[in-house]
């Protein structure tokens, strides 16, 4: 079920006895990678609790057609937007009825209209319920209105909580996920743990200096986006920018390169590919002063203490990930990016002229050579976004390449 990792599922939740199996529905789509919100039927609610479905999901639950706590009040448009899949399980026979004829009388149907999203069913219901020419007709009348963007997932047969015995049941919660990541596409790095680094470090002269450099993080930005688009499941480790967080990317916030070093650590065993982009200050103030430095003669000496190098720590770790570098240089590029590979036993390294004006540090331009073992591949003038989704394609090749062949890579 991989190609749930970062998928939005809005699940509805109608009234009747198998809406507690949703509850465990909930639990295996959040462990597939997806974000999980719910929307209730004040029949659903007879059922099962909107308290133990909000602890299941983590997000608040969602009933009221019209929410005040919602942006303008229009609670219902923004799920709509927000979803990339909408799943109704249980789907009560009056709900379909209700939703063929087009009604919208509280939040769930009124969703479930204005979603440009995929709308899965799965129904669950008495098995003469079902049988009933009536819902067989709604059933019908749905498929033909809406196309290929509405799928049935059931019902299954068996035993039903009245006693009776034919079909009607809703599909089993591990069954539904299934379908429901079948739903979905593969990407390259479906399923992969991707942790990035991006921007620059800040290392503090006293409470209102410091040294640091002109990366904009910009590449490392792009990179996460394009991972993320790739399936992976990003953790973006950034040092100060002003660029916003990419959506459905873990964002953590550093400063140092030393809290960078330690949030990178804190991902080992829970990461697959680590991508180095950030500008790491190499050195920092050996003591910064605990207040600010008053101005007083020509110059002020600073001994500066060199820092741990990030990227060659992963490298080096015990549960290292498959480890790729970036190299910023202003001179013999391709030579001290070959060096570093082999120095930091690093798996790929990105090398880009930063002494140029168009590409690099703050442009939205890049041209980068990518080198690996004795190969290059190198990639002209382009976007910074095109560019990182050729790069995390490629990366992606030589991750896969390097879990056939393990020993190949670094060594």
């Amino acid at each position: 079920m991989q190609q749930l990792t970062n998928k939005r599922i809005l699940l509805g939740i109608t009234g009747g006895i198998a809406a507690y199996k949703s509850a465990e529905l909930v639990r295996f789509l959040k462990k597939a990678g997806a974000d999980v919100r719910v929307v209730m039927t004040n029949g659903a609610m007879e059922f099962i609790t909107p308290l133990t479905l909000q602890a299941l999901s983590g997000n608040p639950v969602h009933h009221e057609l019209l929410d005040s706590d919602a942006e303008a009040g229009m609670g219902h448009i923004e799920l709509a937007k927000w979803a990339d899949l909408m799943l109704v399980a249980p789907a009560s026979a009056n709900f379909i009825a209700r939703l063929t004829q087009g009604m919208g009388d509280d939040l769930l149907t009124t969703i479930s209209l204005a979603t440009e999203a995929p709308l899965a069913l799965a129904p669950a219901m008495n098995q003469a319920m079902w049988l009933d020419p009536i819902t067989q007709a709604n059933i019908g009348r749905l498929i033909d209105l809406k196309g290929s963007k509405l799928f049935m997932f059931g019902p299954a047969e068996g035993g039903q909580a009245c006693g009776d015995t034919g079909p009607g049941r809703m599909l089993e919660p591990a069954d539904i996920a299934e379908r429901a990541a079948s739903l979905f596409e593969s990407g390259s790095l479906t399923g992969a743990r991707v942790v990035i680094t991006a921007g620059p470090t800040r290392e503090a002269i006293d409470p209102v200096r410091y040294i640091s450099n002109h990366s904009s993080g910009k590449m490392g930005y792009a990179l996460a986006e394009a991972a993320r688009d790739a399936g992976a499941q990003v953790t973006l480790i950034s040092g100060p920018v002003n660029l916003p967080a990419p959506e459905r990317v873990q964002v953590i916030d550093v400063v140092s390169a030393r809290d960078m070093l330690e949030a990178s650590l804190a991902r080992m065993g829970h990461c697959d590919i680590f991508i180095a982009s950030a500008a790491v200050a190499d050195y920092r103030p050996l003591s910064p002063e605990a207040q600010k430095i008053k101005k007083s003669g020509e110059t002020v000496e600073l001994t500066l203490i060199k820092n741990p190098d990030v990227v060659a720590t992963i490298a080096a770790h015990e549960q290292r990930p498959f480890t790729v570098g970036f190299a910023a240089e202003t001179q013999d590029v391709d030579s001290y990016a070959r060096g570093k590979l082999v120095a930091k036993k690093l798996d790929m390294i990105v090398a880009n002229d930063v002494s140029r004006n168009d590409i690099g540090f703050n442009s939205d331009m890049n041209a980068v050579s990518v080198f690996w073992n004795e190969n290059q591949q190198s990639f002209a003038p382009r976007s910074k976004t095109g560019l990182a989704i050729e790069l995390i394609e490629l990366i992606a090749h030589r991750y896969q390449h390097y879990n056939d062949n393990p020993r190949s890579e670094a060594e």
